[in-house]
């Protein structure tokens, strides 16, 4: 009974139901993906064929919609004679069957039986729904390039942690990610870069090899299915006007080109904030509406992310075609101008049926009508926009940013950024006290980032995401009291049995006691000081 995310009411009788051979499962209308799902994840795992039976017999996994619950909302059942899973739509049912695997044990999650292994299910009731519709991670796969394989397997990791918002991050100066037919060489040339640095931008390493990779649009399809399947809503973000280096080193005319030579712009190689950014020109709009058409054929969900952070705007200020383009359009300066820059999207992505989201720096100037904001930079963005009326995810970087390092020890690898235990993100708060009810309810929910510039590889992105990705995980789902009065005793008891569950589905998380010898970065710079300025 050790869940995580913790349900929201159990009630626990004593004993068990066996699983035996003869066990099935009973799919109402509306729940067949769910059985799919169940028969293919417990049948390898168990070994038991879980064959289809009738919603009248034992032995049976029953499934159904239940009118009245919540859409995510779900009633799990296990008697004697059998188990009741009801959702309040199919997302209920999905999210109760990772309830019932979690109570099988942690051999649940495992892709192949083990011989003689008998199975068993408490006898219990539980009632559950989560507390927020916007349950996120956002995965950069810009800075270090994630195959597709290991994204499906991230999407099955927030599956059982009841996420289901996966925010791509896929362009940025050291990379663009996905191909867009009309514009090759964004991925011809915007992919790869010739080099790339180890450890933070101060760090005198450098990984002297090619790195480099693009999801074609087929694979984009299967990703976004995939996530479907696991009621899981991808929102592809796409940098504007700043964090643009590699589509400009692509396509030259969209930079500043009466302030440098962009022709000479390669896809940059080290991490911070490019100077390198759009210039305001209609052929640059011109540019990602084509872009965005190719990607609202890709990702049918509700919102598009269009970046609009840290764009450095010297080149703006030195640009006589950017100042002409201010003093053409009257918005007053370059803040106006940027404004102006996402405002086009905005009306242009209310169009065509979606909303466009973006960080918190769309504020500046003016934020536009219809567009929601990532409070990134502390709550206090993500307060203005809700008290204006516009819907809100926060993600503040104090206390959800996963890339930053979870102890002070020196032996953490390439340590970045504040210090966030696993303790502190369990006591994180998505809604500011300081909000009204109503202005409260503009809060859509909140999302852990994890931006790769020090994560090589699948197993560091691991290690900064777990266990931490599990505490925010019932942060996001479950109904906790105030962080102050959470109690992390017993998180940190349930979480014993969840570290066997992260073993089961190997996660190369940070144990406990600290880093293994092999997830150390002895001598490579970070940057472990105390509330020092953002490292994107």
């Amino acid at each position: 009974m050790d869940l995580v995310p913790v349900p929201h009411q159990v009630e626990r009788p004593t004993g068990f139901l066996e699983l035996g051979d003869g066990f099935g499962i009973g799919a109402g209308p509306g729940t067949e993906d769910t059985a799919r799902r169940l028969r293919a994840m417990l049948g390898a795992a168990t070994g038991l064929a879980l064959p289809p039976k009738k919603g009248d017999e034992h032995d049976v996994l029953h499934l159904s919609l239940r009118p009245g619950l919540d859409a995510e909302a779900y009633r799990l059942v296990i008697a004697p004679h059998g188990v009741h899973l009801q959702g309040g739509s199919p997302a209920g049912v999905f999210w109760g069957a990772q309830t019932l695997r979690q109570l099988l044990g942690p051999d649940a999650f495992r892709r192949a039986p083990f011989p003689g292994r008998t199975w068993r299910l408490p006898l219990t009731e539980i009632r559950d729904a989560p507390r927020f519709r916007w349950r996120g991670l956002m995965l950069d796969v810009a800075r270090h390039f994630m195959p597709k394989d290991g994204v499906l397997r991230y999407l099955d990791l927030m599956a059982a942690h009841k996420l289901n918002v996966f925010h791509f991050h896929l362009t940025d100066d050291q990379g663009w990610r996905i191909e867009i037919k009309r514009h090759p060489r964004l991925t011809e040339v915007g992919s790869w870069r010739a080099r790339t640095k180890f450890g933070h931008r101060a760090s005198p390493l450098w990984e002297e090899k090619p790195h480099g990779g693009y999801y074609t649009q087929d694979d984009i399809r299967e990703i976004v299915a995939y996530a479907a399947e696991r009621h899981i809503t991808v929102v592809p973000e796409i940098d504007v006007p700043g964090h643009s280096q590699a589509a400009i080193a692509a396509y030259p005319e969209l930079g500043n080109t009466d302030v440098i030579d962009t022709s000479a712009l390669s896809v940059w190689d080290t991490w911070g904030i490019s100077p390198n950014v759009l210039a305001p020109t209609d052929n640059t709009l011109r540019f990602y509406e084509g872009v965005f058409e190719e990607l609202l054929e890709l990702f049918p969900g509700e919102f598009i992310h269009v970046g609009g952070d840290e764009c450095l705007k010297d080149q703006w200020r030195a640009s006589p075609a950017a100042q002409a383009r201010i003093k053409e359009l009257g918005v007053g300066d370059e803040d106006g101008l940027q404004s102006w820059f996402i405002g086009h999207f905005d009306k242009w992505l209310s169009a065509r049926g979606r909303k466009l989201i973006g960080w918190d720096e769309i504020l500046e100037g003016g934020l536009a009508p219809g567009a929601a904001v990532s409070s990134w930079r502390g709550y206090a963005g993500g307060m203005t926009a809700a008290r204006a009326g516009h819907d809100v995810v926060m993600c503040p970087e104090q206390q959800v940013y996963l890339d930053h390092r979870q102890h002070e020890g020196a032996d953490e690898p390439v340590p970045i950024g504040y210090v966030r235990t696993l303790e502190d993100v369990y006591r994180f708060e998505p809604v500011p006290p300081e909000l009204t009810p109503a202005e409260a309810a503009h809060v859509l929910g909140t999302q852990a980032n994890l931006w790769t510039e020090v994560m090589e590889d699948h197993a560091r992105v691991d290690y900064q995401a777990f266990p931490r990705l599990s505490a925010f995980a019932e942060v996001a789902w479950s109904r906790l009291p105030a962080p102050a009065e959470r109690d992390f005793a017993d998180f940190e008891r349930r979480m014993a049995a969840h570290y066997e569950r992260l073993d089961a589905l190997g996660v190369s998380y940070r144990p406990p006691t600290g880093p293994l010898p092999w997830q150390k970065r002895p001598g490579v710079l970070g940057r472990p000081i105390e509330g020092a300025p953002p490292n994107r």
